[in-house]
């Protein structure tokens, strides 16, 4: 049996954002005990987990996806500090992602373009975030996430001007590869 390899659709984050983001999980390290941090390189916002994908259904998926081109360019405010999971123990530190229509009407697109191709619909709400680190790894509970999350409240523009592939190379670091890149289409 071959493994398949993995992939999911995301945002890239650029230079400017991914220096702030870098410069915070700098500071955060000193701070929280998590197992893994984020690649300053691998730094995004995703939009679809795909997991694994044969080759003809990853062509046919990426063929579908040039519809994401007639979204226009939108930006979105990337702020504080968050966590998913147990508050005491969390399992994601991410940055947090304004909501607004526009970021929803790229999500929704990428999520039925995925389920016309076969893929299982995400159940959850959407919530864009930028994930800086992964799995806690104390058992103490004298790190606070609390205490640390309003030291991190800079607020940073970011356009999405494009969407992309990424391949999962879990034994690299940086681990995403470029596999497929979509631009979005100038506004007026």
């Amino acid at each position: 049996m071959t493994n398949i390899a993995h992939f999911f659709i995301a945002i890239p984050i650029d230079s400017s954002l991914r220096g702030m983001l870098k410069s915070w999980q700098s500071d955060l390290q000193e701070l929280l005990p998590y197992k893994q941090w984020t690649h300053e390189m691998d730094l995004h916002i995703t939009l679809k987990f795909l997991g694994p994908v044969e080759g003809v259904r990853l062509t046919k998926l990426k063929e579908a996806l040039y519809a994401v081109e007639d979204i226009e360019t939108f930006s979105v405010d990337v702020e504080k500090v968050g966590a998913f999971g147990n508050p005491e123990k969390p399992r994601v530190l991410w940055a947090g992602v304004s909501k607004n229509e526009s970021i929803n009407t790229l999500q929704k697109l990428v999520e039925n373009i995925a389920s016309e191709h076969g893929f299982q619909p995400e159940r959850r709400a959407y919530r864009p975030h930028i994930t800086l680190a992964k799995k806690w790894n104390s058992s103490v509970a004298d790190h606070s996430l609390d205490t640390t999350k309003n030291l991190f409240s800079d607020k940073q523009q970011f356009t999405v001007d494009r969407v992309v592939i990424f391949q999962i190379f879990p034994a690299r670091s940086p681990k995403y590869e470029v596999i497929a890149e979509y631009r979005l289409k100038e506004g007026d």
